[in-house]
């Protein structure tokens, strides 16, 4: 009996050992290493890939914002969202809920929609999506082609974050910005092709236009405030 009881011991003692190590270097050593590493060699990535403007952070170069006018009644949660028509508009982001778990706060989950290509609802999305875009973006003396319309202006992407648009849905939203802030139409065109960054590599993934980094640059020329979100 006394020698299972020592040997039991040396058992739960070596455990435990073996617990305390394990602890300090995947727990503490690890992280720390990697977390220094991180913060010099990644400085700008390892802290969310901020974005400052005027002296604040205004987003993340990484995850895309909303830009809607305030609802007429604060209220009303049937109020159809309306976009500012002053700034550039990303992606939809059908797939995005609201937090059902923690009910103390209203945070926005990311995700995409989870339905097939023959889904009716999806379908509809897209058709109402498609139809908004052309309203929304057509002008006196400049009408929107639907058949202009790229598949990132009517669809969302998988996680429903996605901070960049493509220069098609970019130079889509020209004569909308330039009549609302009073610019050129040239003048904003010349503004896209500037923050329009090409192929990784010149040949993995596709030209993109990050919409946050566009609206600030869009705040330096009208010095107008974005109500978004």
């Amino acid at each position: 009996m006394n020698t299972s009881v020592r040997t039991t011991g040396r058992l739960i003692t070596a455990a435990l050992r073996a617990l305390l190590v394990l602890t300090v270097v995947c727990g503490v050593l690890y992280p720390l290493a990697v977390t220094g590493a991180a913060q010099v060699l990644f400085p700008d990535k390892a802290n969310g890939s901020e974005i400052e403007h005027d002296g604040k952070v205004v987003g993340s170069s990484l995850i895309g914002q909303s830009y809607l006018l305030p609802k007429k009644d604060p209220d009303d949660p049937e109020e159809a969202a309306r976009i500012d028509p002053r700034w550039f508009q990303p992606r939809p982001s059908n797939g995005l809920g609201s937090n059902s778990v923690n009910t103390q706060y209203s945070l926005i989950l990311s995700g995409a929609t989870n339905r097939s290509g023959d889904n009716e609802e999806l379908i509809q999305w897209v058709k109402d999506a498609k139809a908004a875009v052309v309203k929304d973006n057509s002008v006196p003396g400049h009408r929107v082609d639907p058949e202009d319309v790229p598949a990132d202006a009517v669809t969302s992407s998988g996680s429903g974050l996605d901070p960049h648009i493509s220069p098609e849905y970019a130079r889509l939203q020209i004569h909308r910005i330039a009549r609302h802030n009073d610019l050129s139409a040239e003048r904003v065109r010349e503004l896209v092709r500037e923050h329009t960054s090409g192929r990784i590599l010149g040949f993995i993934g596709e030209p993109r236009v990050n919409v946050l980094e566009l609206n600030i640059a869009l705040r330096e020329l009208t010095g107008e405030e974005p109500s978004g979100s």
